[in-house]
């Protein structure tokens, strides 16, 4: 097939949806100016660079009006946390999904505990394997052809990572099979990490393979 967006595609479902995948899940934390938790779930979430490590999330208007609380709370309070999203904590991550109101704390809802950030103050799933505190930089506001599709770019740099010393290999690798992370696939589908191969680039200098490995190199 072959259409323009603004033209329909035809089909039941939106093919946009389940073509970039899998997507990684930002299950994000913020504190109100209140003080009150919030818990969110974004599948448009991305690293930028690594040297200052910055991460990013896009999140669309709240159903409800307006920006979506997470985004609200970045910008009033300078902090966000990431929490790594995984198989075991899938159902935690699809309540939190819920469109409420900004003085319901998900954290209770979901049933997850609240563990301590050490920069920011910001609660951090204590259930989950990794974290990423991260101070807010600047937000990026898109127009779309309708409001609630209007779209918040938040960027983040990371100030601290978190991550459970039972999921480092011995050669310093995350153990990201028995992480599990999930991943959005579109529509209600997503999928889970079990299997991990290894490609190298074939006749990549020390410098691109220090780059792609993540460490340091002379």
């Amino acid at each position: 097939m072959d259409y323009h967006p603004d033209a329909g595609h035809g089909l039941s479902h939106d093919p946009f949806k389940s073509c970039t995948v899998p997507r990684p899940i930002g299950w994000l934390s913020t504190l109100s100016r209140d003080g009150v938790a919030n818990l969110a779930p974004f599948s448009q979430w991305q690293n930028l660079t690594w040297d200052p490590p910055m991460v990013m999330f896009a999140a669309n208007q709240s159903v409800l009006g307006g920006k979506k609380d997470t985004v609200r709370n970045a910008e009033e309070t300078g902090w966000f946390t990431w929490n790594m999203a995984t198989w075991g904590l899938r159902d935690a991550v699809n309540v939190s999904s819920l469109a409420l109101a900004p003085d319901v704390d998900e954290f209770e809802l979901a049933g997850v505990s609240k563990a301590a950030g050490k920069e920011s103050g910001v609660p951090m799933v204590g259930e989950s394997p990794c974290h990423f505190e991260c101070r807010y930089l600047q937000t990026l506001h898109l127009p779309a052809n309708e409001e609630v599709a209007e779209v918040d770019l938040v960027i983040g740099r990371v100030e601290r990572v978190h991550v459970d010393d039972a999921f480092i290999l011995p050669d310093g690798k995350l153990d990201v099979a028995r992480l599990k992370p999930i991943a959005r696939l579109g529509y209600y589908d997503y999928t889970v990490v079990e299997q991990v191969f290894e490609m190298k680039p074939p006749g990549a200098s020390e410098a691109e393979l220090a780059g792609l490995e993540g460490r340091s190199h002379g």
